[in-house]
């Protein structure tokens, strides 16, 4: 019997190209342009591949397909098509739920040949895995967070020229930390009036300590680069249909206190003047 592959892009001559090769070499191919496509097909019929590319309409969403098929069809082979060599260390580090990953153009002789290694040699995942959201991570990784932060901020000439101690620097990252986890978890794009008025203070806070508005948009520079450090280091057990939103709604939730933060600052420095 004929392996059955299931084919999700976006690009119709890439589709119409790829499929007929596919199945001229002996594999069964379903095509899908789009996620809701590519979910109907995984919920009518069984594949024994998934081949994916990475941005279908919109970026990551391959990831979308690859978590939705892990729960549905488990067993299933899933590959990732991406034309962005760059993303290559994100994509080593999620190798335990995308069985391997393979740059566009790839020429057919190494595609078949990934295929057909990977069915062969099947690395066996339990279907039941709890996966994380963004926010888990966020909370259970509060303290090593903090330490890499302080560890970047000590190791930045001007901020740690800023003679305070080490509570002073962190006192507001737990605050920080939950709001955005906050968000994550409820999906809301709006940021609590506690959590404005804690970044008022911090900013406030920051003036009177000797900073200036450059210093605290770079401190939210630094927690955001621990963030993503942080999140690529645990991919492997993150749940990648919600990582790419997850992290949009992190971002705007720190872009928002910083705002807060700096508008502090300023009035604190106007009542100082």
């Amino acid at each position: 019997m004929a392996t059955r592959i299931l084919f999700v892009d976006d690009e119709a001559g890439i589709r119409n190209t790829l499929k007929p090769i596919l199945e001229h070499h002996g594999f069964e191919v379903t095509v899908a342009s789009t996620v809701p496509e590519a979910l109907e097909h995984m919920n009518h019929a069984g594949f024994e591949v998934l081949l994916s590319d990475l941005n279908i309409g919109q970026p990551g969403d391959g990831f979308t397909v690859v978590s939705a098929m892990r729960r549905v069809q488990p067993e299933a082979a899933t590959f990732i098509l991406t034309g962005y060599p760059d993303f290559d260390t994100a994509l080593q580090a999620i190798r335990s739920q995308v069985d391997d990953y393979l740059l566009k153009p790839t020429d057919v002789p190494t595609l078949i040949h990934t295929i057909q290694s990977r069915l062969e040699h099947r690395r066996q995942i339990p279907p039941d895995r709890p996966l994380k959201r963004v926010s888990d991570l966020m909370e259970e990784s509060v303290t090593e967070i903090t330490r890499e932060w302080l560890r970047l901020v000590k190791a930045h000439t001007e901020l740690a020229a800023i003679r305070i101690s080490d509570q002073e620097r962190v006192d507001h990252l737990p605050t920080l930390i939950d709001e955005m986890a906050r968000r994550v978890d409820i999906g809301s794009s709006i940021t609590t009036d506690k959590a404005k008025s804690a970044a008022v203070v911090h900013g406030k806070q920051r003036a009177l300590q000797g900073y200036n508005i450059p210093l605290v948009v770079i401190e939210m520079r630094l927690l955001q680069h621990v963030l993503s450090s942080v999140l690529q280091h645990n991919l492997i057990r993150m749940d990648l249909s919600t990582v790419i939103g997850d992290m949009m709604q992190v971002g705007e939730s720190l872009q928002e206190q910083l705002e807060f933060s700096i508008r502090g600052f300023q009035q604190s420095s106007r009542e100082a003047a």
